[in-house]
């Protein structure tokens, strides 16, 4: 766990610098970050994909001592993985990467996840690569070499005007039933119980949490089963939401509840 002497030194430095330059003070310290900041926000993950081990190491010991919780991928392939199949809240990713590039994963995560906060980091000379990186959705760009306090402010500021993320609910009141996520099952106003299993909890779990919002299958392989929708059949999101509106009563020929949306994928209707 970093200290806050060790903040006298670490310094996010352009790509070509190893981690001994951190030590002979070839990276040039930029920050005054003060311990305080640790207890300023809540808890919250940040995935860092960057290949720069130097680069990485600063950046994930300077948002640990802030105070959030740190992901790390160190090449293109690992970070598509992890951000595909991760829970985070915001990803900072580097554009230049082996194996996968960061504009194939920013590309890839605007298709599963549209709504997922992304900060681009880039070099000073790629400004077309920066360009791109917007059109593809990033939220913001940081260029190196940048200071950690220009890099707080702006995964703070990004997260800010981000959607909250849901809050995990344990009781759902429908017209005829109740939903207890806690004992895994619906319990209907006639007194029938259904249980549910792990997955069907997930799954419907995350559609309440997300309710009134269509959502893609491919979203729901990478979010409830977590794994990478590129080649996967979408069948069994098909069967297990069957399955659910079985359990819940909600079986008409037009459901009223698991409501398909032609082209996009289900939502759970609003209240």
């Amino acid at each position: 766990m970093a200290t806050s002497s060790d903040y006298s030194r670490i310094a996010v430095a352009p790509r070509g610098l190893t981690a001994s330059d951190f030590d002979t003070g070839r990276a040039t310290v930029k920050t005054n970050l003060l311990p305080a900041q640790a207890n300023v926000m809540n808890q919250r993950t940040i995935l860092t994909v960057e290949d720069d081990s130097a680069i990485r190491r600063g950046v994930v010991d300077a948002l640990e001592f802030a105070g959030f919780r740190v992901l790390e991928a160190a090449n293109g392939d690992a970070g598509i993985e992890a951000a595909v199949r991760q829970d985070y809240d915001l990803l900072l990713l580097d554009l230049v990467l082996p194996g996968k590039s960061g504009l194939e994963i920013l590309r890839e995560v605007r298709r599963t996840r549209p709504t997922q906060p992304v900060i681009i980091l880039t070099a000073r000379g790629e400004e077309n690569d920066r360009v791109e990186g917007l059109r593809c959705g990033a939220d913001d760009y940081v260029v190196k070499p940048f200071s950690v306090k220009e890099l707080l402010a702006r995964v703070e500021a990004v997260l800010r005007r981000s959607p909250e993320r849901p809050t995990d609910v344990e009781l759902v009141e429908l017209p005829t039933a109740r939903i207890d996520f806690a004992r895994r099952q619906i319990k209907h106003h006639d007194g029938t119980r259904v249980e549910l299993s792990e997955r069907e909890v997930e799954l419907l779990r995350y559609l309440v949490n997300h309710r009134g919002r269509a959502i893609a299958r491919d979203e729901l392989l990478s979010n409830v089963w977590r794994i990478s929708p590129q080649g996967v059949s979408t069948r069994t999101i098909d069967m297990h939401v069957a399955r659910l509106r079985e359990k819940l009563g909600d079986q008409s020929d037009v459901p009223q509840l698991l409501v398909t949306v032609r082209g996009k994928g289900y939502m759970f209707a609003e209240e």
